[in-house]
Parts: C-alpha cells; structure tokens; sequence
C-alpha cells in the first residue's frame, strides 16, 4: 500500500513537472501600421521566434490600418489583454503620459544588440522624457521616386537636384490633353510633411530640435523666405497636378506614379517594396531630396516601434520577442521586404541591399549633414495631436484661392503660438 502511495506520488509530481514545464505563454501583441503585405511578414518572423522559443505563442491583432490607432489607444486606455503594441511616433507621448508604456531602460540595457542601434534609434526610442518607452523598428525619411523610362521618353536627360528645378521641370512635362502631369501631389492625410518639406528649404536657419522653429526660437512660417517657399507650392499644384490631387492620400500617389500620370513622387522608403511588386524596379530608381535656396533640406525621421504595456502580465516574454525581432538580422528582414530604414549601423555595414541601389539614395543624404538635416515635429506638444487636421483645413484653402496665403500663415502661427 506504502509503495502505491508512493508511485502514485511520483506519478503526481511528475505530471505536474510536465504541465509546468509545457504551459504556454500567450503575447498579445497588436500591430498599428497594418497591410497585406507587411502583416505577412510579421506573422512570418512569429512563426520563426515560436519554434525557437517553444513556451511563448504570439496572438497578432491586426485592425484595418484606418482604425489600428484607435483600436490600439482603446485597448490600452481600458486595459485589455495586450503585451506588446506598436508605438507610432505621434501616439508616443500620449501613451506615456496616460502611463500604459513600460520603461524599457533596464531591458535595453542588458540587451547586447544595443550597442550597434543607430544615433537616431537611439533618440528615437527616448522621444519623450529623454526615456526608451520603446524599441524603434524603422524609420520612414522622404526620397526622391523618379520613373526614369517616362522621362527618357519624354526627351530629360537630367535629375532635378533643386526644389526650382523639380518645380520648373515638373511644370515643363505636364500636359493635361494627354493626362500627363508633372508632381504625384499630397493633398491630404499628412499633407504638411510635403509642403514643410519644401518651405523649409528656402531657410538655413530651422531649429534641427523643432522644425516649426528657426533657432531664434520663431515660427518660421510668416518668415519672407517660407512665404516665398510656399508659393512655389501652390505653383506646382495649380500648374503641375490634377486638380482631384487635392484630395489624394499615399495610395493615390502611388497609383498614379506607377501608372505613369506622374513620373516624380516624395515618397518614404516603405514605398520601395510597394512600387517593386507594382512596377518593377528596372523602371524607376530614387535620388535624394532636392535642395532649397538655402542649399539644404531638412528631413524628419518618422518611426514607429514597439513597446511593452505597463500593465501586462507577462513582461519578461513581451522583451523576448521584441529582442528577437528587434535583432539585426530579423529587423533587416522586416525592413527588406516592408521597405523602411533599420535600426542598427551594423545592417548598412554589412548587408549591401542597404548601401547600394536605389537606398544608396537614403544613404547619401544621412551621410551629408552639411545638405541634409534631419530635424524634429515638435510631438512633445499638447498641439501635436490636432496639428494635422488644422493644416490640411487652411491648406487647402489656400491652394483652391479661397482664402490668402497671408491669411493662412497667420492661422498656423497663431495654433503654435505659446
């Protein structure tokens, strides 16, 4: 009897091992920027982390890409099972402040992979308080998208290397009878990343900390040098787009650069991947963002990246994961087959899909900081997040002649005003 007692015993305990030792930890881990394509290969790169990390399982929620924010910022304000979340580089503030990130500084801190994230990784990750609530996972800086077959055709021979001269040669090939136009023009969603972008090269004094400010700490848009930027911007949507491109966002862009309407594009990176499978990479390439008057332009570096909610349950496996992915190699796969830039100086050292071929473009303008000059949205700012829908509003206007350009500086200057 003493025996049966004690194998059954054994019998227990061992059971017990084993059901320890087999239970599964589920990350919740939901993802913001979500599309076909890139949602593939995140589930993809999940798939290689649970074979080789068999006690975790990850549950990827992935909402259509117009809710994903909304869905993201709900689930954290009512704190629903989540582990990790994608972390855009404008909703970062927010969720610090609402205190639904965790600190990763002690993480980051043991993580041999570290020492090898770029200098703007680094102040990426510490956007807000000087403090890593996040891992970034690629930046989005804008380039230069040529159709070099549309142009051959049309008889250039040359690349624009200055605002002037992309405006004058857009302007140049536009002829509405034939449906052909010079620019693939923003008119919404996001629109003022593309017009800043060509205000702010006629200045040579934007403060790199906030890119709304020149460094005597003014608004630069009543500055005479913007005015004069901006109305070159209104000249290239009156003489060079459709006039619906008031009202196109990125897909629309896109289709009509890779339909041929428009042969010149600012784009991101994540758009290679997009315009390879779409065109074919034999029919274009990408040059670096042509330079103002000042003989500058400055570049802010979009990112998003992945954080650990402060009050999840399983911490310790949310890092094994964001470790993993956030690895050189496997980051250099997502950005591969997404498109972006990564996170670590080791992937533009050693791998050279990153340092030739139409990236060569992104490299030449980190490594030429006299031109380029990558400066910050000031996200920090209670103003941030209503900033978007006021600019697009007076935008517009001003672009369809309903209100004056005088009148629209003075409604953007008085929103950051402090």
């Amino acid at each position: 009897m003493k025996k049966a007692r004690f194998f059954l015993l054994i019998l227990l305990v061992f059971l017990v091992g084993i059901t320890a030792f087999s239970k599964v930890v589920t990350l919740n881990f939901i993802e913001v920027l979500t599309s076909p394509g890139r949602t593939k290969v995140l589930k993809d790169i999940i798939a290689d982390f649970e074979a080789t990390h068999p006690g975790i399982k990850v549950n990827l929620i992935s909402p259509p890409y117009e809710q994903a924010d909304q869905k993201a910022t709900l689930m954290l304000n009512t704190r629903q099972p989540l582990d990790i979340v994608e972390v855009r580089d404008y909703t970062i503030k927010q969720y610090v402040n609402n205190r639904r990130l965790e600190n990763l500084e002690p993480y980051i801190a043991n993580w041999a992979d570290a020492k090898t994230l770029s200098v703007v990784a680094n102040k990426a990750a510490r956007t807000v308080n000087d403090t890593a609530y996040i891992v970034p996972q690629f930046f989005f800086i804008k380039g230069l998208f040529v159709r070099t077959d549309i142009l051959k055709n049309l008889g250039v021979n040359y690349i624009p290397k200055t605002m002037s001269e992309l405006v004058e040669l857009c302007i140049a090939i536009t002829d509405p009878s034939k449906n052909q136009y010079g620019f693939g023009f923003r008119g919404k969603s996001w629109e003022f990343k593309f017009s800043d972008l060509i205000a702010t090269s006629f200045l040579s004094d934007i403060d790199p900390t906030n890119i709304y400010k020149t460094k005597d700490g003014k608004i630069y848009f009543s500055d005479p040098r913007a005015i004069e930027g901006l109305r070159m911007y209104k000249r290239l949507f009156d003489k060079a787009t459709p006039k619906d491109a008031i009202n196109w966002g990125f897909n629309e862009q896109v289709n009509a650069f890779v339909s041929g309407i428009t042969p010149f594009l600012i784009q991101d990176p994540d758009t290679v991947a997009l315009v390879d499978n779409m065109l074919g990479r034999e029919h274009y390439t990408v040059v670096p963002i042509p330079v103002g008057p000042s003989g500058k332009a400055y570049l802010d570096y979009g990112f998003t990246g992945l954080g650990i909610p402060s009050y999840s349950k399983h911490k310790k496996e949310a890092w094994e994961f964001i470790k993993y992915i956030s690895s050189p190699e496997v980051n250099a796969k997502l950005c591969k087959e997404y498109g972006p830039l990564p996170i670590h100086t080791s992937t533009f050292e050693n791998d050279p899909y990153f340092s030739t071929g139409v990236y060569s473009a992104w490299g030449y303008m980190i490594n030429h900081p006299e031109k380029y000059i990558f400066a910050s949205y000031p996200l920090n700012s209670p103003k941030w997040p209503g900033w978007a829908e006021v600019h697009q509003q007076y935008m517009q206007s001003f672009l369809l002649g309903k209100i004056s350009l005088e009148e629209t500086v003075e409604k953007w200057t008085e929103y950051w005003a402090e």
